[in-house]
C-alpha cells in the first residue's frame, strides 16, 4: 500500500504544525504518573461535523488548536481515518458497538429524527457497558443522539453518568433542540443551566458537581470527581461543536435571531464564526487534558480525538472533495489523533487505515478485556500497529448511504463509490480529489470491488423506505445547484 498522499500543505507528512502549536500551550507533564501495568484511563473526545484539515496539526491555517495539536504531539497521527458514516447517529452507533451500523436498526437512520421511536437497544453490548463490566466508571458528557426516553439512553447503555443533550443538535444558548424544546439533562432529569454549550460541556468533564458551570466546565469537574475516587474510567466528551447553529462565544444575538426558526441556520455563519467555534471547543479540550494532568493520569491516560463525519458548510476538507452526507472523502475522512504516553512511543504521522468501528476492539484490547462473543466486532485492534516500525495492515471497509443511492468501499488504495446511477474506481491516495475515474482503465479492479461491496451488504439489514436519511439540495446550498431533489428510497441491490 502507498503511504499517505499530497496535501497542499507539508505539515501532513512532516507534523511541523503540531510542534508549533504544542509550543504555544503546552500541557504540563505530571510529576508522577500511575504505573503503566494498571489499566488507563480513557479520555474520548469527539467533535460534531469536523472537517479534516480543520485542525492546525492538519494545516488550517486560519484555525489556532494548540490544546488538540497537542494530543498529537504525545502520541499519533492518523491520516486515514474513516467515520463509519457521512452522518453522526449512524457513526456514533458503529462508535459504541463496534460493528457496523447497517446491523442494528438505529444504524439505519442517517441520522435519527426527533419523529422516530428508534434507538440503541439496550441490550447490545456497548464500549461502556464492556468497560463497565471490567471494573471501569463511565460517563458521556455531551452529545447521545441515540434514541429518546423512555426507552432509550445513555444510562441505559452502559454509562453511569449523562449530562448533555439526547438529540442532534441544540442551540448553543438557549440548549433547545430542532423542535425547539430544551434538551439539557443531568442523568434523566431535565434540567436548566445558563451558558455556552461548549463551556458547560468542558467544566462538567473535569468535576460533576455544582450545576451552575459550563460544559467544557462538566468535563473538568469530572475528571476531578473520577480521579478521586480511584480506579480506570472512560469519559466520553461528545461536543456539538462546530455543528450548525452557527454560534460562538459571544454570540448570543444569533441565537435570540433563530428562536423559532430552523437552526440548520442556512442564512448564517460565516468562516470566522466557524474559526472562533473550533477554537472554543480546543479551549475545552486544553482545561479537561490539563485537569488529567494535574491528578498525575496524563501518561496512563489514552487520548482520543476525532470527528463524527466529514466536514459541513465552513469546514476545511481539503484535499478531499465532498461533505457531510456524501460518500466522497470529504464527508467521511476524519482527523484522529491518539496519545498513550505511558505504553506508545511512537510519535508522528501513520497511515494506518482506520474507521469509528476500530475503537471498541481497539480500547477494550487497551484495558485488558475482550469483546462480547455473541457480538463480534467489524472493527480491529489498531494498537499492534502504532508499534515502532510497524508496518500498516490492509483494510477493506464499506459504506452505504440511502440519500442519493451512495454506496462505497475501500480496499487497498482503490475506493469503489456509486452516486444515484453512476460508478467510480478511484485510487484515493494518489488522487484524493477523486477526479480520475479509473473504472474502465482498470475494469477487472473495479468488478472485484463491487462484488466485494455486494457480497457484505447481503450481510447487513436491508434499507428501508421509512428511515430518515439527510441530504441537500440547490436551494439549500449552492455548490449544489443542480440538485433539485435528494433521492431518499432504498436502494437495494
Amino acid at each position: 500500500m502507498a503511504t499517505g498522499h499530497p496535501h497542499r500543505r507539508t505539515v501532513l507528512q512532516g507534523g511541523t504544525a503540531c510542534v508549533a502549536a504544542a509550543a504555544l500551550g503546552p500541557h504540563p507533564a505530571p510529576a508522577q504518573t500511575r504505573s503503566a501495568g494498571n489499566p488507563p484511563s480513557i479520555l474520548f473526545i469527539l467533535a460534531d461535523d469536523l472537517g479534516y484539515a480543520d485542525l492546525s496539526c492538519y494545516g488550517r491555517p486560519d484555525i489556532r488548536t494548540p490544546n488538540i495539536d497537542a494530543i498529537a504531539v504525545r502520541g499519533v497521527r492518523f491520516l486515514q481515518a474513516y467515520a463509519n458514516s457521512a452522518v453522526c447517529s449512524a457513526t456514533r452507533t458503529a462508535l459504541i458497538t463496534g460493528r457496523y451500523q447497517y446491523r442494528l436498526p438505529v444504524g439505519l437512520e442517517e441520522p435519527v429524527p426527533g419523529n422516530r421511536d428508534v434507538g440503541l437497544d439496550p441490550a447490545h453490548p456497548t464500549l461502556p457497558s464492556l468497560l463497565k463490566a471490567a471494573g471501569y466508571r463511565t460517563a458521556l458528557v455531551g452529545k447521545w443522539h441515540l434514541g429518546k426516553l423512555p426507552r432509550f439512553g445513555p444510562l441505559r447503555s452502559g454509562y453511569d453518568r449523562f449530562y448533555g443533550f439526547r438529540g442532534g443538535a441544540v442551540d448553543y444558548y438557549t440548549h433547545a433542540g430542532t423542535d425547539h424544546l430544551d434538551d439539557l439533562w443531568d442523568g434523566d432529569v431535565a434540567v436548566h443551566e445558563a451558558g455556552y454549550m461548549t463551556e458547560l460541556l468542558g467544566d462538567r468533564a473535569v468535576r460533576l458537581g455544582d450545576r451552575a458551570v459550563r460544559l467544557g466546565d462538566r468535563a473538568v469537574r469530572l475528571v476531578d470527581e473520577l480521579a478521586g475516587a480511584g480506579g480506570p474510567f472512560l469519559l466520553s466528551l461528545h461536543f456539538n461543536a462546530p455543528h450548525w447553529p452557527w454560534e460562538a462565544p459571544g454570540d448570543q444575538a444569533e441565537s435570540d435571531r433563530l428562536r423559532g426558526a430552523d437552526l440548520r441556520d442556512f442564512d448564517g455563519g460565516a468562516q470566522d464564526t466557524y474559526r472562533r467555534m473550533v477554537e472554543a471547543m480546543d479551549a475545552q479540550v486544553g482545561r479537561v487534558v490539563q485537569a488529567l494532568d494535574r491528578h498525575h493520569l496524563g501518561d496512563n491516560t489514552i487520548i482520543i480525538f476525532t470527528s463524527d463525519n466529514g466536514g459541513e458548510r465552513f469546514a476545511d476538507t481539503w484535499p478531499f472533495t465532498g461533505r457531510k452526507t456524501e460518500l466522497l472523502e470529504g464527508g467521511l475522512r476524519v482527523p484522529a489523533l491518539l496519545s498513550w504516553p505511558a505504553r506508545i512511543t511512537r510519535r508522528g504521522a501513520v497511515d494506518q487505515v482506520m474507521a469509528s468501528m476500530d475503537w471498541l476492539p481497539t480500547l477494550l484490547a487497551a484495558a485488558g478485556t475482550a469483546p462480547d462473543p455473541a457480538y463480534s466486532p467489524d472493527g480491529i485492534d489498531v494498537l499492534p500497529t502504532l508499534a515502532e516500525g510497524a508496518a500498516p495492515v490492509p483494510r477493506t471497509l464499506f459504506w452505504r448511504y440511502k440519500a442519493n443511492a451512495q454506496r462505497a468501499a475501500r480496499d487497498g488504495d482503490l475506493k469503489y463509490l456509486k452516486i444515484r446511477d453512476n460508478t467510480f474506481l478511484f485510487n484515493v491516495v494518489d488522487d484524493p480529489l477523486e477526479r480520475a475515474n479509473l473504472r474502465d482503465r482498470q475494469r477487472g479492479a473495479y468488478d472485484a470491488i463491487s462484488a466485494k461491496w455486494l457480497a457484505w451488504n447481503a450481510t447487513m439489514l436491508r434499507e428501508i423506505d421509512d428511515s430518515f436519511t439527510e441530504g441537500y439540495t440547490g436551494k439549500q446550498l449552492a455548490d449544489h445547484y443542480g440538485v433539485e431533489q435528494v433521492p431518499r428510497k432504498a436502494d437495494n441491490p
